[in-house]
């Protein structure tokens, strides 16, 4: 198995963190495969740990500790990982998803979060906490906005998008909304920083009927898969798992319009709204 390049301690606390897994592990001379045998998890696993794309869970740190002789640093250290302002279920694949050199993701029902605008979220947030406070949802927006910053730099990540027809046709927030929220998803496409496709409603049955998913690579350690649900997610490392998704998604792809045929029907449909009346 690859080493794990050297990591910038100061970018991050998994980074930190993962940085002395690695120099603890090798100065106990185990290899990957050898720490993680005892904890029950794959050499992988702990390659991904190492290379901070995976979060170290309190339970682990206790075992490593006793295992490489380390007292209780990795105890105490794992507990800044453990603040996130992203929902349990989400908190791995967010920290994931900031590092990742690809990311290729389909949703069945709305635009993904990373190519969300304002209003669009704030739409979905108030839909999903209707009596929430406004300061509320304004916090659950900024920390989305937050994320889409992943898309501020020029070629990293390499975001593919497969937009469900129903994303484009279900009227969040209204018609003014909806026109943003398309028009900035053509925009980013326009300008070659995501690639985009449309899985049209005539494509019938498809091969993620049962939800969604997003496949994550990244340069020094295995790539990842989300899967979502209501409240509910997994973030899945077995090769053979990450394997069957990556499948799906390149028959999504083959399903799917092209590029360019998907943005001339983006294009479409942002054109209707815009010339929809508004409701009183």
């Amino acid at each position: 198995m690859a080493a794990p390049k050297d990591l910038d301690p100061s970018s991050s606390p998994r980074a930190f963190l993962g940085a002395e897994l690695r120099h603890a592990r090798e100065a106990a001379g185990l290899s990957q495969e050898e720490l993680g045998r005892p904890l029950f998890v794959s050499g992988s696993f702990i390659g991904q740990l190492e290379a901070g794309t995976r979060r170290m869970l309190r339970e682990y740190a206790v075992q490593i500790d006793q295992i490489l002789g380390t007292k209780d640093f990795f105890e105490r250290n794992c507990a800044a990982l453990a603040k996130s302002k992203y929902p349990e279920h989400f908190e791995e694949a967010a920290e994931a998803e900031a590092i990742a050199t690809t990311i290729r993701h389909y949703l069945p029902q709305l635009i993904p979060g990373l190519l969300q605008t304002p209003a669009y979220a704030a739409a979905l947030f108030r839909t999903y906490r209707p009596t929430v406070p406004e300061a509320e949802i304004e916090e659950l927006v900024a920390t989305r906005m937050e994320r889409t910053r992943i898309l501020d730099s020029p070629t990293t990540p390499l975001f593919w998008s497969i937009l469900d027809e129903a994303a484009l046709r279900r009227p969040v927030g209204g018609p003014a909304t909806m026109a943003e929220a398309l028009r900035h998803v053509l925009d980013l496409a326009r300008h070659h920083r995501i690639i985009a496709q449309v899985l049209p409603f005539s494509a019938g049955a498809h091969a993620a009927m049962g939800g969604s998913l997003k496949l994550m690579e990244f340069t020094d350690a295995p790539p990842l898969c989300f899967v979502e649900g209501l409240d509910t997610g997994r973030l899945l490392d077995d090769p053979a798992k990450v394997a069957r998704h990556s499948l799906t998604f390149n028959l999504l792809q083959a399903a799917a319009l092209s590029p360019q045929d998907s943005l001339a029907l983006i294009e479409a449909v942002a054109q209707d709204y815009e010339h929809e009346e508004p409701r009183p």
